[in-house]
């Protein structure tokens, strides 16, 4: 049986997932990495090492991921310690330019996998001395973002979730929380550029989300974790106080409509 403190993260083959993974490796954890890509997973396990844990998992598959977690959870005597619901897809374009299809699989993934993932981990987070779930929201989710409908409404989505189960359980000692990043440089921001992206620019790295993620399990205070540079900082905290027509059209500004 694994006496190490343990994370599951989804979507860690790459980008803030992978770097999570390494980042939680080093502090001592043991880790389990799942991702739907299978190349993905193999990549990261040559930096990793072989005592973690690799499968791969569709987060839109409730059986699928019941049985990964319960896997995991096994090998740790039954809990599971952090539970970072990171996986997630975007797609920036006019609304009517992208397929249905893809519109519908950013709400499965982006909304679906976490609270499928949420439900189906609870019981092990309760054998957890210090459990804590990390839900991966983004600053999108202050204002509806065109170009990005979909992924802007799943983060809203994640806000609302995430506030909910930090109150309600509370009453179990599991911390839940959300991160908010502004755009990272990610391998999926690198098939997602658009007007908005462009305008507001790509500043962070994933290492400014892992780094957040182990802060939130460590201070284990606040709902909303938010990661930005102190331009932006400084302009959303501006905008908050403007009217809401003034915010509207900075966004629609920003965003080339």
């Amino acid at each position: 049986m694994n006496n190490k403190p343990t994370i599951f993260i989804t979507g860690a083959g790459k980008g803030i997932g992978a770097e999570t993974a390494l980042f939680f490796a080093k502090q001592g954890y043991r880790v389990a990495a799942t991702d739907i890509s299978e190349t993905d997973l193999v990549m990261l396990k040559k930096k990793l090492g072989g005592s973690h844990f690799y499968r791969r998992l569709d987060v839109t598959q409730s059986d699928e991921f019941a049985a990964v977690l319960s896997e995991f959870a096994s090998e740790s005597g039954g809990a599971i310690d952090v539970l970072f619901n990171n996986a997630g897809i975007a797609f920036i374009d006019d609304f009517e330019k992208v397929t249905l299809e893809k519109h519908l699989s950013v709400t499965d993934v982006n909304a679906k996998g976490i609270q499928i993932g949420a439900f189906h981990a609870l019981p092990y987070l309760k054998e957890s001395a210090e459990p804590a779930m990390i839900n991966m929201c983004s600053l999108s989710s202050e204002y509806g973002v065109p170009s990005e409908a979909s992924y802007s409404a799943s983060k809203f989505w994640v806000k609302g979730f995430t506030e909910a189960l930090n109150i309600e359980w509370d009453r179990y000692g599991i911390y839940v929380c959300d991160v908010m990043p502004n755009f990272v440089a990610t391998p999926m921001m690198d098939a997602a550029h658009g007007n908005i992206v462009d305008s507001v620019g790509i500043h962070l790295k994933a290492s400014d989300v892992t780094a957040t993620v182990w802060k939130a399990v460590q201070n284990r205070r606040g709902v909303h974790w938010e990661v930005d540079t102190w331009r932006p900082r400084l302009m959303r905290a501006v905008t908050k106080f403007l009217p809401q027509r003034t915010r509207r059209a900075i966004i629609k500004n920003l965003s080339g409509y």
